[in-house]
Protein backbone atom coordinates (compact mmCIF):
# COMPACT_ATOMS: atom_id res chain seq x y z
CA UNK A 1 0.00 0.00 0.00
CA UNK A 2 1.73 3.53 -1.00
CA UNK A 3 1.83 6.40 1.63
CA UNK A 4 -1.04 8.42 -0.59
CA UNK A 5 -3.12 5.40 0.06
CA UNK A 6 -2.59 4.82 3.32
CA UNK A 7 -3.09 9.07 4.06
CA UNK A 8 -6.67 7.66 2.56
CA UNK A 9 -7.29 4.92 5.23
CA UNK A 10 -5.72 6.97 8.30
CA UNK A 11 -8.47 9.76 7.28
CA UNK A 12 -11.55 7.07 6.55
CA UNK A 13 -10.81 5.92 10.18
CA UNK A 14 -11.07 9.06 11.63
CA UNK A 15 -14.21 10.12 10.44
CA UNK A 16 -15.73 7.07 10.65
CA UNK A 17 -14.34 6.07 14.31
CA UNK A 18 -13.70 2.56 13.60
CA UNK A 19 -11.60 0.24 11.89
CA UNK A 20 -14.58 -1.80 10.60
CA UNK A 21 -16.79 1.00 9.55
CA UNK A 22 -13.70 2.58 7.83
CA UNK A 23 -13.20 -0.93 6.03
CA UNK A 24 -16.94 -0.79 4.68
CA UNK A 25 -16.29 3.09 3.18
CA UNK A 26 -13.05 1.77 1.50
CA UNK A 27 -14.36 -1.91 0.68
CA UNK A 28 -11.20 -3.57 2.18
CA UNK A 29 -10.88 -6.07 5.09
CA UNK A 30 -10.82 -4.76 8.49
CA UNK A 31 -7.50 -6.56 8.77
CA UNK A 32 -5.89 -4.66 5.83
CA UNK A 33 -7.14 -0.95 7.56
CA UNK A 34 -5.40 -1.93 10.54
CA UNK A 35 -2.34 -2.64 8.98
CA UNK A 36 -2.43 0.16 7.29
CA UNK A 37 -2.99 2.20 10.19
CA UNK A 38 0.03 0.59 12.13
CA UNK A 39 2.71 1.26 8.79
CA UNK A 40 1.64 4.65 8.89
CA UNK A 41 1.90 5.38 12.62
CA UNK A 42 5.53 3.71 12.29
CA UNK A 43 6.39 6.01 9.65
CA UNK A 44 5.57 8.82 10.93
CA UNK A 45 6.93 7.39 14.61
CA UNK A 46 4.07 8.83 16.80
CA UNK A 47 0.72 7.17 18.11
CA UNK A 48 -2.17 8.52 15.60
CA UNK A 49 -5.10 6.97 17.62
CA UNK A 50 -5.96 5.72 21.51
CA UNK A 51 -7.80 2.36 20.73
CA UNK A 52 -10.11 0.23 23.21
CA UNK A 53 -12.16 -2.60 22.90
CA UNK A 54 -15.26 -0.33 21.97
CA UNK A 55 -14.19 2.62 20.31
CA UNK A 56 -10.79 4.00 18.42
CA UNK A 57 -9.68 8.15 18.98
CA UNK A 58 -7.70 10.52 17.82
CA UNK A 59 -4.51 11.18 20.00
CA UNK A 60 -3.77 14.89 20.28
CA UNK A 61 -0.94 14.26 17.10
CA UNK A 62 -3.32 12.28 14.99
CA UNK A 63 -6.13 15.44 15.30
CA UNK A 64 -3.12 17.56 13.96
CA UNK A 65 -1.88 15.19 11.40
CA UNK A 66 -5.62 14.70 9.97
CA UNK A 67 -5.86 18.53 9.03
CA UNK A 68 -2.66 18.01 7.32
CA UNK A 69 -3.55 14.97 5.45
CA UNK A 70 -6.84 15.77 4.33
CA UNK A 71 -5.45 19.26 2.52
CA UNK A 72 -2.46 16.60 1.13
CA UNK A 73 -5.52 14.62 -0.58
CA UNK A 74 -7.67 17.66 -1.64
CA UNK A 75 -4.39 19.32 -3.41
CA UNK A 76 -3.43 15.40 -5.04
CA UNK A 77 -6.94 14.98 -6.34
CA UNK A 78 -7.46 18.17 -7.67
CA UNK A 79 -4.37 17.59 -9.27
CA UNK A 80 -5.57 14.79 -10.68
CA UNK A 81 -8.61 16.20 -11.84
CA UNK A 82 -6.66 18.59 -13.63
CA UNK A 83 -4.66 16.32 -15.77
CA UNK A 84 -7.20 13.66 -16.52
CA UNK A 85 -10.51 15.98 -16.30
CA UNK A 86 -12.55 13.20 -14.32
CA UNK A 87 -14.92 16.18 -13.16
CA UNK A 88 -16.65 15.48 -16.18
CA UNK A 89 -16.63 12.38 -15.80
CA UNK A 90 -16.74 11.29 -11.83
CA UNK A 91 -16.41 7.59 -10.38
CA UNK A 92 -16.50 5.48 -8.22
CA UNK A 93 -19.05 5.00 -5.03
CA UNK A 94 -21.76 7.42 -3.60
CA UNK A 95 -23.82 6.81 -0.22
CA UNK A 96 -27.25 8.28 0.47
CA UNK A 97 -29.91 7.85 3.29
CA UNK A 98 -33.59 9.44 2.94
CA UNK A 99 -36.75 8.83 4.18
CA UNK A 100 -38.06 5.53 2.43
CA UNK A 101 -41.22 7.41 0.81
CA UNK A 102 -39.73 10.82 -0.32
CA UNK A 103 -36.60 8.94 -1.07
CA UNK A 104 -39.07 6.35 -3.38
CA UNK A 105 -40.87 9.32 -4.54
CA UNK A 106 -37.95 12.33 -5.15
CA UNK A 107 -34.76 11.18 -4.82
CA UNK A 108 -34.14 8.11 -6.69
CA UNK A 109 -35.57 9.73 -9.89
CA UNK A 110 -32.23 12.15 -9.06
CA UNK A 111 -29.95 8.93 -8.46
CA UNK A 112 -31.18 7.41 -11.94
CA UNK A 113 -30.65 10.43 -13.75
CA UNK A 114 -27.24 11.22 -12.51
CA UNK A 115 -26.30 7.52 -13.12
CA UNK A 116 -27.29 7.91 -16.93
CA UNK A 117 -25.35 10.82 -17.11
CA UNK A 118 -22.26 9.45 -15.44
CA UNK A 119 -21.79 5.61 -15.92
CA UNK A 120 -18.59 5.20 -14.13
CA UNK A 121 -20.27 6.19 -10.79
CA UNK A 122 -22.08 3.73 -8.74
CA UNK A 123 -24.63 4.69 -6.19
CA UNK A 124 -26.13 3.12 -2.85
CA UNK A 125 -29.32 4.55 -1.81
CA UNK A 126 -30.32 3.44 2.15
CA UNK A 127 -34.36 4.42 1.89
CA UNK A 128 -34.65 3.94 5.95
CA UNK A 129 -37.33 5.83 8.24
CA UNK A 130 -34.73 6.36 11.19
CA UNK A 131 -32.08 8.45 11.96
CA UNK A 132 -28.68 7.18 11.21
CA UNK A 133 -25.05 7.09 12.31
CA UNK A 134 -23.06 8.61 8.75
CA UNK A 135 -20.04 7.53 10.52
CA UNK A 136 -20.66 4.05 11.60
CA UNK A 137 -22.79 3.54 8.36
CA UNK A 138 -20.57 5.06 5.79
CA UNK A 139 -22.77 7.77 4.71
CA UNK A 140 -21.76 10.42 2.22
CA UNK A 141 -25.11 12.18 2.20
CA UNK A 142 -28.54 12.21 3.68
CA UNK A 143 -32.03 13.69 3.37
CA UNK A 144 -33.76 14.74 6.72
CA UNK A 145 -37.60 16.12 7.04
CA UNK A 146 -36.87 18.61 10.52
CA UNK A 147 -35.54 21.10 12.51
CA UNK A 148 -32.47 19.95 13.02
CA UNK A 149 -30.32 20.72 16.21
CA UNK A 150 -26.93 21.91 16.48
CA UNK A 151 -24.46 19.16 15.36
CA UNK A 152 -21.28 18.27 13.47
CA UNK A 153 -23.93 18.05 10.31
CA UNK A 154 -23.61 20.69 7.34
CA UNK A 155 -27.07 21.20 6.33
CA UNK A 156 -28.71 22.66 3.20
CA UNK A 157 -32.07 23.79 3.29
CA UNK A 158 -33.93 23.04 -0.17
CA UNK A 159 -37.36 23.32 1.03
CA UNK A 160 -40.55 22.52 3.27
CA UNK A 161 -43.75 20.22 3.75
CA UNK A 162 -46.44 20.59 5.92
CA UNK A 163 -48.13 18.42 8.49
CA UNK A 164 -51.89 17.86 7.15
CA UNK A 165 -55.13 15.82 7.78
CA UNK A 166 -56.96 14.09 4.56
CA UNK A 167 -59.76 12.01 3.82
CA UNK A 168 -61.48 10.43 0.74
CA UNK A 169 -64.19 12.61 -0.59
CA UNK A 170 -67.04 10.20 -0.44
CA UNK A 171 -65.92 9.40 3.82
CA UNK A 172 -66.08 12.94 4.36
CA UNK A 173 -69.81 13.52 2.42
CA UNK A 174 -70.96 10.36 4.29
CA UNK A 175 -69.22 11.46 7.60
CA UNK A 176 -68.75 15.39 7.40
CA UNK A 177 -65.75 17.44 7.27
CA UNK A 178 -64.68 18.72 10.59
CA UNK A 179 -64.42 22.31 10.74
CA UNK A 180 -62.01 22.55 13.82
CA UNK A 181 -59.65 19.59 15.45
CA UNK A 182 -62.41 19.24 18.10
CA UNK A 183 -64.25 17.92 15.77
CA UNK A 184 -61.92 14.70 15.12
CA UNK A 185 -63.55 13.08 18.08
CA UNK A 186 -66.36 12.36 15.81
CA UNK A 187 -64.32 10.84 13.13
CA UNK A 188 -62.48 7.11 11.96
CA UNK A 189 -58.74 8.11 12.72
CA UNK A 190 -56.09 6.74 10.58
CA UNK A 191 -52.70 6.57 12.62
CA UNK A 192 -49.45 5.80 11.10
CA UNK A 193 -46.91 3.95 13.68
CA UNK A 194 -45.33 1.18 14.62
CA UNK A 195 -47.63 0.04 17.20
CA UNK A 196 -50.37 1.87 18.84
CA UNK A 197 -49.23 5.31 20.36
CA UNK A 198 -48.85 5.67 23.92
CA UNK A 199 -50.08 9.21 23.69
CA UNK A 200 -52.85 9.64 20.81
CA UNK A 201 -52.79 13.23 20.21
CA UNK A 202 -52.29 15.67 16.96
CA UNK A 203 -50.54 19.34 17.52
CA UNK A 204 -52.61 21.81 15.36
CA UNK A 205 -50.95 25.57 14.65
CA UNK A 206 -47.52 26.63 16.00
CA UNK A 207 -46.37 28.88 18.81
CA UNK A 208 -48.86 30.20 21.23
CA UNK A 209 -51.42 29.29 19.17
CA UNK A 210 -50.76 25.21 19.18
CA UNK A 211 -53.15 23.19 20.57
CA UNK A 212 -52.89 19.66 21.25
CA UNK A 213 -56.05 17.31 20.26
CA UNK A 214 -56.80 14.27 21.61
CA UNK A 215 -57.90 11.50 19.27
CA UNK A 216 -58.78 7.62 19.35
CA UNK A 217 -57.39 6.01 16.47
CA UNK A 218 -59.58 3.11 14.92
CA UNK A 219 -56.65 1.87 12.51
CA UNK A 220 -53.11 1.93 12.92
CA UNK A 221 -50.74 0.68 10.34
CA UNK A 222 -46.64 0.79 9.98
CA UNK A 223 -46.45 2.56 6.96
CA UNK A 224 -46.94 5.68 5.70
CA UNK A 225 -48.09 3.92 2.39
CA UNK A 226 -50.27 1.60 4.13
CA UNK A 227 -52.55 4.68 5.97
CA UNK A 228 -52.32 6.31 2.43
CA UNK A 229 -54.24 2.98 0.61
CA UNK A 230 -56.35 2.90 3.79
CA UNK A 231 -57.47 6.62 3.50
CA UNK A 232 -57.83 6.42 -0.54
CA UNK A 233 -59.98 3.56 0.10
CA UNK A 234 -62.48 5.81 2.45
CA UNK A 235 -61.24 4.41 5.77
CA UNK A 236 -60.87 7.42 7.56
CA UNK A 237 -58.72 10.13 8.16
CA UNK A 238 -55.24 10.57 8.26
CA UNK A 239 -52.37 12.94 9.09
CA UNK A 240 -49.09 12.97 7.19
CA UNK A 241 -46.80 14.83 5.38
CA UNK A 242 -47.94 17.11 2.64
CA UNK A 243 -45.61 14.80 -0.16
CA UNK A 244 -46.80 11.87 0.94
CA UNK A 245 -50.38 12.57 -0.12
CA UNK A 246 -49.73 14.91 -3.00
CA UNK A 247 -50.45 12.64 -5.81
CA UNK A 248 -53.70 11.55 -3.89
CA UNK A 249 -54.65 15.45 -3.79
CA UNK A 250 -53.74 16.01 -7.46
CA UNK A 251 -55.82 13.04 -8.65
CA UNK A 252 -58.82 13.72 -5.89
CA UNK A 253 -58.45 10.94 -4.35
CA UNK A 254 -58.04 12.52 -1.03
CA UNK A 255 -59.03 16.04 0.28
CA UNK A 256 -57.03 18.21 2.41
CA UNK A 257 -59.20 18.82 5.42
CA UNK A 258 -58.34 21.47 8.64
CA UNK A 259 -56.09 23.34 6.40
CA UNK A 260 -56.26 26.50 8.62
CA UNK A 261 -55.03 24.57 11.71
CA UNK A 262 -51.78 23.34 10.14
CA UNK A 263 -48.74 23.61 12.02
CA UNK A 264 -45.64 25.74 11.09
CA UNK A 265 -43.87 23.92 7.54
CA UNK A 266 -40.72 21.29 8.46
CA UNK A 267 -37.80 22.11 6.45
CA UNK A 268 -35.92 19.57 4.38
CA UNK A 269 -32.43 19.58 4.42
CA UNK A 270 -29.25 17.94 2.36
CA UNK A 271 -26.69 16.77 4.80
CA UNK A 272 -23.19 15.28 5.56
CA UNK A 273 -20.55 15.55 8.11
CA UNK A 274 -18.79 18.89 8.49
CA UNK A 275 -15.59 19.48 7.66
CA UNK A 276 -15.41 16.51 5.60
CA UNK A 277 -13.87 16.82 2.18
CA UNK A 278 -16.25 16.45 -1.04
CA UNK A 279 -15.21 14.90 -3.85
CA UNK A 280 -15.72 16.05 -6.71
CA UNK A 281 -19.07 13.20 -8.00
CA UNK A 282 -20.44 14.34 -4.15
CA UNK A 283 -20.71 17.88 -4.94
CA UNK A 284 -22.02 17.34 -8.56
CA UNK A 285 -24.46 14.74 -7.29
CA UNK A 286 -25.55 16.97 -4.04
CA UNK A 287 -25.46 19.87 -6.30
CA UNK A 288 -28.05 17.88 -8.40
CA UNK A 289 -30.18 17.10 -5.19
CA UNK A 290 -30.38 20.35 -4.13
CA UNK A 291 -31.28 22.10 -7.42
CA UNK A 292 -34.00 19.60 -8.17
CA UNK A 293 -35.08 19.99 -4.61
CA UNK A 294 -35.77 23.45 -4.26
CA UNK A 295 -37.71 23.62 -7.92
CA UNK A 296 -40.24 21.40 -6.65
CA UNK A 297 -40.33 22.19 -2.86
CA UNK A 298 -38.83 25.71 -2.65
CA UNK A 299 -36.12 26.13 -0.36
CA UNK A 300 -34.05 28.73 0.66
CA UNK A 301 -30.95 29.44 -1.27
CA UNK A 302 -28.74 29.85 1.78
CA UNK A 303 -27.14 26.97 3.46
CA UNK A 304 -27.98 26.53 7.69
Amino acid sequence: MDRLEALSVFVAVAERGSFVAAARHLERSPASITRAVASLEDRVQTRLFNRTTRAVALTDAGTRYLDLCRRALAEFEELELSAASERAEPRGLITMTAPELFGRLHVLPIVLDFMRRYPAVKISLLLLNRIVSFVDEGIDLGLRIAHLPDSSMRAILVGHVRRIVCAHPDYLARRGAPKSPADLAGHDIIWVSGTRPASERWIFGSGKNARSVAVDPRLVVSTAQAGLDAAASGGGILRLLSYQAAAYETSGTLKRVLVGYEPAPIPIHVVHPAGRYLAPKLRLFMDDCVETLRAKFGGDAQPI
